[in-house]
Parts: C-alpha cells; sequence; structure tokens
C-alpha cells in the first residue's frame, strides 16, 4: 500500500492530505439548512449536512492531493447515520482515485484487534461470501497494548495490501505526559519508534513499510530523532497549521529523496474560508476557499522540501 501512496504522491507532487473532519459549525449556513429542510434538524438532518459539504470540498480538490485523512469521531459524533456517511465519504474518495486514511485509532489485543482490522482495512467472511467494512486503505492504530494489540492489523496489512500509522509522537500539547516519560534512560517515544521499525519489517513494499507512524509537526527536534531513527517509515504529520506547526518544522520529517512524510490539513483546509485570507470567497463559495488553501499550503511545504 505505501507504494501506491507513493506514487501518487509523486504524482501530485503535493506530500500532503486533507483531513475531513467536519464539525457543524465548520458548514456554512446555507449547506445546514438545505439538509434540515429536507431531513430536519436530526441526526440524519446533521448527517446529511456533513456530506454534501465533504462532497463540495473534496470535488474542488480531488486532482491536487494525494490522500485524505476522516476523523471517524466526526461522524460517529451523529450515530449510525455519521457512520453512514462515514462510509459514502471513504467510498466517494476511492471512487475519485485518492487513498483514503482512517484516522480511527484502534487498538486493542487478540480477537478484538483482529476484528478492527478487518472492519477498517480487511474483509469478513459472511457465509460463503467476502465482504468489506470501511474499506480504508490505511488507519491510524494506538499502540498502548503492544505487539498482542498491533500484529493482527500488520496480518491484514499483508493480506489485503493496507497500511497502518502507529502512534508515536503526537501533536497534541500534553502529548508528553506519557509520550516523553524517560524509561532506561530514553523517552518513551524513543522505545515505540524502534517497535514500529521491528512491526513495519513484517510488511515492507519496496523501500518503505505499510506500517507508518504517527509524528507531530509540532515538535520538531523529536521528529528529527525520529526520522533517523525510522528511515523506512512513512510518517503521517498532524499538526500543521492550525495547531501551530510551520513548514519549517516539517523538513524534518522527510528524508532527503524528499518522500517519508505526508502532512495533514484539516481546518485550515475544509474551514479555509472562516479565514481571513480567504474571505472573499465567502461562505457560498467554501469549497473554492478550500481548493485555494490546499494549493497555498503545497507552495508553502514545496518551498521548503
Amino acid at each position: 500500500m505505501v507504494s501506491k501512496l507513493i506514487e501518487k504522491i509523486q504524482k501530485t507532487k503535493a506530500p500532503i492530505c486533507v483531513g475531513l473532519d467536519p464539525m457543524l459549525g465548520y458548514i456554512p449556513d446555507a449547506v445546514k439548512e438545505k439538509a434540515f429542510g429536507e431531513y430536519g434538524q436530526t441526526l440524519e438532518g446533521a448527517a446529511q449536512a456533513v456530506w454534501q459539504f465533504n462532497r463540495a470540498i473534496i470535488d474542488a480538490t480531488a486532482d491536487l492531493i494525494p490522500a485524505v485523512k476522516p476523523q471517524i469521531a466526526m461522524y460517529e459524533q451523529f450515530g449510525i447515520e455519521g457512520l453512514k456517511v462515514y462510509e459514502k465519504t471513504v467510498r466517494y474518495c476511492q471512487e475519485k482515485g485518492l487513498i483514503v486514511i482512517g484516522d480511527v485509532k484502534r487498538g486493542d489485543i487478540g480477537s478484538t484487534s483482529a476484528a478492527y482490522a478487518a472492519g477498517h482495512i480487511g474483509t469478513v467472511q459472511v457465509g460463503d461470501a467476502v465482504c468489506a467494512g470501511f474499506g480504508t486503505d490505511y488507519i491510524t492504530v494506538n499502540p498502548y497494548l503492544g505487539t498482542d494489540g498491533v500484529k493482527p492489523f500488520v496480518d491484514v496489512c499483508n493480506q489485503c495490501d493496507r497500511g497502518i500509522f502507529v502512534l508515536v509522537k503526537t501533536s497534541n500539547p500534553s502529548s508528553g505526559e506519557f509520550q516523553d516519560r524517560v524509561i532506561d534512560g530514553r523517552p518513551l517515544y524513543e522505545l515505540v519508534a524502534e517497535k514500529v521499525v521491528e512491526w513495519g519489517e513484517a510488511s515492507m513494499d519496496g523501500a518503505y513499510s505499510n506500517v507508518g507512524a504517527v509524528v507531530g509537526a509540532t515538535y520538531p527536534e523529536m521528529s528529527r530523532v525520529l526520522r533517523r531513527l525510522m528511515p523506512r517509515t512513512y510518517f503521517l504529520v498532524p499538526g500543521y497549521g492550525a495547531q501551530g506547526g510551520t513548514a519549517e518544522d516539517l523538513r524534518w520529517c522527510f528524508n532527503e529523496d524528499g518522500l517519508g512524510a505526508i502532512v495533514n490539513s484539516s481546518r485550515g483546509i475544509i474551514a479555509a474560508y472562516k479565514k481571513e485570507a480567504y474571505a472573499k470567497f465567502g461562505a457560498e463559495h467554501f469549497a473554492e476557499a478550500s481548493r485555494q488553501a490546499t494549493l497555498d499550503m503545497i507552495a508553502d511545504i514545496g518551498r521548503v522540501l
């Protein structure tokens, strides 16, 4: 799977993904009013507003980017109706030729991890039929339970040509409460990184592994260390833009070949029309604002790389 991701990154010359994390507050009133008019102020109405919002942004940006990253929590908040739209969004993005990274942060042990893996990136046997659940190309995985929790995901990566990004050093301010704790003289995130390399050796796809790592843009010095520890691991990099990460902060996430990382931006793109820099588009042209924000992000990262 990582070879497919790299191919799309090289084709678009855009090592970025758009985070499809639609809060209702990001959606223009006209879109919400239309959905509520058809479905009421209900969970279904909210989900339909999300779908219309997503589709417009996907249509406006799909030719510029290699991948998208929908955060499943933004859909789960609307219950089953939201999950239907999550699945619909995944399928629509794939029809557009995009790699879909499901930001689900799953992690358990044994049969439970195997079931999560089957549901999100694998298949499940239903009588004589083999069915795919959500069918995303990648998902994010929490490594807190150790190898027991991660190996079932790696197995499915190999069986179905899929990938995972394991949380190593996240971009949030309190990540250091656990991730920076010193264990045997080293920060925990370095120990997790070494396990990611070990797990990744079981799922190589060319120069890189299908087992990637989540490494936040907000800690550039740590990403420099992690790049050295994980030279053949692809990084999914959150934290650019709205969380404070800059293009300069991303430099160490990439290898000398210009590969090795894909940078996510969520509200900086999908809610771009709310920012002063893109106010000229107005709420009625929110998708065009998202397209321009995507172009600007590509240029910003490109000048550093």
